[in-house]
């Protein structure tokens, strides 16, 4: 998932530098040599240290099975954006709870999100509510409501994936696969 991940910011932003992190050196190793080469206008600084790899950072981007928080409300500044995409099941979070109190959040799909997303803990903690959730992604995409209004808000995007995504997705790949003369073609069959 980083390298989706990462693959996916270098699309929407020049950045100056990228920081990892993992609990594991050797992780962090084979990261580095497999990305490092496909990116030459940035380094990536890998660290085994989370909150130094946090702090101060613009965007972000979480991608842990996290069972509890491991970034804290007080690494994140002002104007910072977070993915949130690591937590998909009941029980996950990545965020200190009290973080996402003093954030502007989205989420891709609200009645999946509140189950197994991001927000699930600090919702069933009282946390916060749904009405503190400003929106869908879709309706940022759309207009139908504004994301970041200010450059000092924190922003936080819950994502826990969705069929839709997929089902958007999965042909384009399909495509690219059949145009680069990669992949095997399999017949699947639904009951």
């Amino acid at each position: 998932m980083a390298e989706g991940a990462l693959a996916t910011c270098n699309e929407m932003f020049k950045w100056s530098q990228v920081r990892v992190w993992s609990r594991g050196q050797a992780t962090l190793d084979n990261f580095v040599r497999e990305q490092q080469r496909k990116y030459e206008s940035f380094e990536i600084k890998p660290s085994t240290n989370l909150e130094q790899t946090v702090r101060g950072a613009d965007v972000v981007v979480t991608v842990t099975p996290a069972r509890g928080p491991i970034v804290m409300a007080d690494w994140i500044r002002p104007g910072t954006h977070i993915a949130a995409v690591g937590a998909d099941k009941k029980g996950d979070q990545e965020l200190e709870g009290v973080l996402l109190t003093r954030a502007r959040i989205f989420v891709d799909d609200i009645r999946q999100c509140r189950t197994d997303g991001e927000i699930n803990v600090p919702l069933s903690e009282g946390l916060i509510t749904e009405a503190d959730i400003a929106g869908e992604i879709g309706e940022v995409i759309t207009g139908k409501k504004q994301g970041r209004t200010s450059d000092d808000e924190i922003t936080i995007f819950d994502s826990t994936g969705i069929a839709l995504q997929d089902s958007a997705t999965v042909p384009l790949e399909y495509e690219r696969a059949m145009t680069a003369g990669v992949g095997i073609e399999k017949k699947m069959i639904s009951t």
